[in-house]
């Protein structure tokens, strides 16, 4: 069984564990992203094309939190964005890679379409602002130009965090986010629009990390 489930409060440094381990499981898996990610999706992409079926999916948010729990042996594998065919590389990857050390087991690319989500009852007239990803909104720079000329644009963790702050009311109720299909369901939100992003063939390029030995 491939079972997710939202990381526990990190603490970098801290007493507080990455990773809290409930039953038994083949293989623990981090990602770089909320519960609805791409780096989530992407990562039950890599378990059925590896033939893994008892995998927990640990959402820890940042690669950085990932390559750490790696590399303490606190999972068993990191799956993280490196590059996209539209936003170019991922500079987190890039500023991380030299400080912590890892095994890259595979690369694989994960066909990323980004939809235009928003609380229910919402129209486009009520959006003030949206809120996505750095990544995400790259990938959809061309469109929020054409679309959302003069429309507040901010930066966000996360995608999927986004779209659960949104419906958790840590957003104002006049934000859309840039976020996975799956994300409106999981967090009940509508699609305003979407496809969004710029480039059709929109793919992203995922590392499978093992920890260095």
């Amino acid at each position: 069984m491939l079972t997710q489930r939202p990381a526990p409060p990190i603490s970098v440094g801290g007493t507080t564990p990455l990773l809290r381990i409930e039953g038994e499981f083949t293989m623990r898996i981090g990602v770089s992203g909320g519960v609805g990610s791409f780096s989530a999706e992407a990562a039950c992409q890599y378990c059925v094309s590896e033939t893994i079926t008892d995998a927990e999916i640990e959402h820890m948010i940042f690669i950085e939190h990932v390559l750490i729990a790696l590399e303490k042996g606190e999972i068993d594998l990191g799956i993280f964005a490196i590059e996209n065919s539209n936003g170019r590389m991922v500079v987190e990857y890039f500023t991380h890679i030299a400080r912590y050390r890892f095994n890259p087991k595979r690369l694989f690319e994960f066909q990323v379409h980004h939809m235009l989500l928003a609380l229910p009852g919402k129209t486009r007239a009520d959006i003030r602002q949206i809120v996505s990803q750095k990544q995400a909104i790259k990938q959809c720079s061309g469109y929020l130009k054409t679309e959302w000329y003069g429309t507040e644009v901010t930066e966000y963790i996360d995608t999927a965090t986004a779209a659960k702050d949104l419906r958790e009311g840590k957003l104002s109720t006049d934000s859309a986010v840039i976020a996975a299909r799956s994300c409106a369901k999981l967090y009940d939100l509508e699609i305003l629009d979407g496809p969004v992003q710029d480039d059709r063939y929109n793919y992203t390029t995922f590392v499978a990390a093992e920890r260095y030995v």
